[in-house]
């Protein structure tokens, strides 16, 4: 059985997806773009992207009663991969050890524009 998670923390789904969805004992959170959700709008700049990414995805999980420290898997989309090293600096301040495993690809294009967009699968 799954459930949807949504919380009005992080940006409303766009499309005909959920924010994130549960079952048994994981989540998965779709892609976070970095938008405000109290404003509507994208910082500037890949760090402070990465950022607001993660505080997106932690706003989801902690409406699920869960920390970033529960996240066992990212995938990390990249508008560029010369931008890796300036997000790597903010994902790892992000994350304390044992990592999450991690994926990480430049593609073509992100919606609206953005740098990067992070999603993640996380275990109660």
């Amino acid at each position: 059985m799954k459930e949807a998670i949504a919380t009005t923390a992080a940006p409303a789904a766009i499309g005909p997806y959920s924010q994130a969805i549960k079952t048994d004992n994981l989540i998965f959170c779709s892609g976070q773009l970095p938008i405000d959700p109290a404003t509507g709008k994208m910082p500037e700049g890949i760090k402070e992207q990465t950022a607001r990414s993660l505080a997106n995805v932690k706003a989801i999980l902690e409406a699920e009663g869960l920390g970033i420290d529960n996240v066992v898997k990212t995938t990390v989309l990249l508008a560029d991969m010369s931008l890796f090293g300036e997000m790597n600096e903010v994902y790892g301040a992000t994350f304390a050890q044992p990592f999450p495993a991690r994926s990480a690809f430049a593609v073509k294009a992100l919606p609206m524009g953005a740098l990067v967009e992070i999603e993640v699968i996380a275990t109660r």
